[in-house]
């Protein structure tokens, strides 16, 4: 039979609503549960042990995914095969570890035969399942359950709403405690090295900041011609003033702040710039990282930004328009 588009769009808008459904449902019944869940994880990490996450068929699918997520923010993990678990690869189960096996209905045979196995080396089990009355959920010493009423496949079969909802759950999980952790931008970028998500989160202030004759800098009681011809000379649409003794930032003045002088009279550009330049301006330090910077823009609003070392002089600039270059936005 042909695929008509209005049934697609329609069958495709129902599968999206029951799985949405799931997640509103999960996220409901989340409780003290949940909690002592967080917290067994927490003694782990800081005990030095590791997350073991374990499920057949599509649940292993999202064990792993579960796992990685664990790792990428620094909580060590590994997924552990359920059939080669029983053929040597409980050795890589230590006690302390925590254990998480997934099974949307508690009963799979091979999970079931893990918990023993697991206590046996001395892990904690968590039960990762839809159903807090099944033999997982009975003999694990934690219950992380999801609520699904029922699958998006029109059959009733295939895994549908119950693994969007163990991810959702399993990310959730991640997440709290990336939080307790107060895990920083740092430390992310440390777990993600490679491709462009680790270029833009390790590239800092001083690989993409404006330097040398790119930035100009004038003494505050230069005239406010003077310090216009050094913007030009620059090709800035900003400049960085400063204490003519120490060098400190002291202002900028901008396009639009050497716009609204002119309002003044006929003789502003004769004036000292600081009689319009901006003070205490935005600023950031040239060894922060550059979504930071971005982070300043996109708070302020501002079109450009100068970066300062530990001393408070300028020593770079960040201009707006070199940001979508640098592909950090």
């Amino acid at each position: 039979m042909a695929l008509q588009p209005k049934s697609a769009l329609a069958r495709a808008r129902a599968c999206i609503r029951i799985e949405s459904n799931a997640l509103a449902e999960t996220a409901q019944s989340l409780g003290g549960e949940f909690v002592a869940t967080a917290r067994a994880v927490e003694a782990v990490n800081a005990a030095g042990g590791k997350l073991i996450f374990s499920g057949v068929g599509k649940s292993a699918h999202i064990a792993q995914k579960i796992a990685a997520t664990f790792n990428s923010t620094g909580v060590a993990s590994c997924f552990l095969d359920a059939t080669q678990a029983l053929h040597g690869d409980l050795g890589l189960c230590a006690e302390g570890d925590l254990a998480f096996l997934l099974s949307n209905s508690g009963q799979s045979d091979e999970i079931l035969r893990l918990v023993p196995l697991l206590k046996r080396f001395g892990l904690k089990v968590v039960a990762f399942t839809g159903h807090a009355d099944s033999d997982l959920a009975r003999g694990a010493d934690f219950r992380l359950l999801y609520r699904v009423r029922r699958e998006a496949c029109p059959l009733e079969l295939a895994p549908t709403a119950s693994t969007t909802a163990a991810l959702a759950l399993g990310d959730a999980l991640a997440m709290v405690l990336l939080e307790a952790r107060g895990l920083t931008r740092d430390d992310f970028a440390r777990y993600h090295p490679a491709g462009n998500l680790g270029r833009v989160l390790l590239l800092r202030v001083r690989d993409i900041m404006r330097t040398g004759d790119r930035l100009p800098v004038a003494s505050d009681t230069v005239s406010t011609q003077d310090a216009i011809l050094a913007m030009t000379k620059a090709k800035s649409g900003s400049i960085a003033l400063v204490a003519k003794k120490s060098g400190r930032l002291t202002g900028i003045l901008t396009d639009g702040d050497f716009r609204r002088s002119a309002l003044t009279g006929p003789d502003f550009l004769r004036k000292p710039v600081s009689d319009f330049m901006t003070r205490s301006p935005k600023t950031i330090r040239d060894d922060a990282l550059g979504v930071d910077a971005l982070r300043l823009f996109e708070a302020h609003r501002i079109d450009d930004l100068i970066a300062v070392n530990a001393r408070g002089q300028p020593v770079g600039l960040i201009d707006g328009q070199d940001l979508p270059k640098l592909k950090i936005v």
